[in-house]
């Protein structure tokens, strides 16, 4: 079965290329300035994370660089305003940055596919920078989780990066070797944080990464080469279809997925965190696809506190004409989250909002 598999995928490696007619797969633009060998921001303040609090205490962290003056506890209030939530999405995080810390000029952005050199050029520039990677500590004997890192500084001497840890403490290193390691199982995802007088200076620094479709595709480009590299990677196919799904290949990316699902070696809290294979599922009229995986979340220890896994629910039952299920999928997203945008955006358009 499983040699079947890798046949079928290395089929779909051939087939999952990229339209490039408006935008081309490119490397990132050369660092004009070499990177100096080590460096290390000060001006942070760290805190350790509450229960299930890793996101909010790794923002606030980062804030502070900036002048923040509150706690971990304002984050979560409004990003996980259920203490028993297991995730705060990236995008919630940079949303809860842009819109609601009127006393700081400061914004987030989103990218995808870093490097460990772009991690350094953003440091070395002062740019505070936060990741999400897999976390699987044997000592904490509690199986594959995903966690935010917030990343200080760097040396190559010790090919360390130098971390705020909001669970494993203040200045926490782990090895390049690591984080390349278990920043894929996120996708290299990051999220620099800037002050507005600054954005231009950032976007110079990200390159070609600064238009987010052609991050898109540079993300899609590095996840096929490691599924090249390595057929059985499970992440690297998630990450194809990911990157699939944000470039609107929807047919594509459920290939992607699916691949990453057969393979059967994907940890079982992954839905806990990566959503973009319900958009796409969702996309091609895979709600059944959709409710079994929902399902399982929700049925697995843990999951029945995303609230994600309610709202796409709630949009399998609408593709399926159920709208009285969806709606109730929506109002419990809104229970557990009442600034979960996107459910309050579905009730409003089936008459039911307020």
């Amino acid at each position: 079965m499983k040699s079947r598999l890798l046949k079928f995928a290395t089929l779909c490696l051939l087939l999952l290329s990229v339209p490039l007619g408006l935008t081309h797969a490119q490397e990132a633009t050369p660092e004009a300035v070499p990177l100096p060998s080590s460096y290390l921001m000060a001006g942070f303040k760290y805190e350790a994370q509450l229960w299930n609090n890793c996101g909010p205490a790794t923002l606030t962290m980062a804030l502070t660089y900036f002048g923040y003056a509150d706690n971990q506890t304002r984050a979560a209030n409004w990003l996980k305003p259920n203490g028993e939530d297991k995730n705060v999405s990236p995008w919630q995080m940079t949303t809860f940055v842009n819109t609601q810390v009127p006393e700081l000029n400061v914004f987030s952005t989103i990218r995808y596919g870093g490097t460990l050199d772009r991690l350094k050029t953003l440091v070395s520039n002062n740019f505070p920078v936060i990741i999400e990677a897999g976390y699987d500590p044997e000592r904490a004997n509690q199986g594959w989780m995903g966690h935010y890192l917030l990343v200080i500084g760097y040396d190559d001497a010790q090919s360390t990066f130098i971390t705020h840890d909001s669970y494993d403490g203040a200045s926490h290193p782990y090895s390049y070797a690591h984080i390349q390691q278990f920043w894929q199982h996120f996708n290299y995802i990051y999220m620099p944080l800037y002050t507005a007088d600054r954005e231009a200076e950032l976007m110079t620094l990200l390159g070609t990464e600064a238009d987010p479709q052609q991050n898109f595709i540079n993300a899609f480009e590095i996840a096929r080469n490691e599924g090249a590299t390595e057929q059985s990677n499970a992440f690297a196919w998630f990450n194809m279809g990911s990157m699939l799904t944000e470039l609107e290949m929807w047919t594509e990316a459920t290939q992607a997925f699916d691949i990453a699902r057969n393979l059967g070696t994907l940890p079982w809290r992954t839905m806990w965190y990566r959503f973009d294979i319900y958009d796409a599922y969702y996309q091609t009229g895979r709600y059944q696809d959709m409710i079994t995986i929902s399902n399982a979340i929700r049925d697995d220890g843990g999951g029945q506190y995303v609230e994600e896994t309610f709202y796409y629910a709630g949009l399998a039952r609408e593709g399926m004409g159920e709208t009285n299920r969806a709606i109730e999928n929506y109002r419990t997203v809104l229970a557990f989250n009442p600034n979960f945008a996107p459910a309050e955006t579905r009730l409003q358009a089936l008459g039911a909002g307020g």
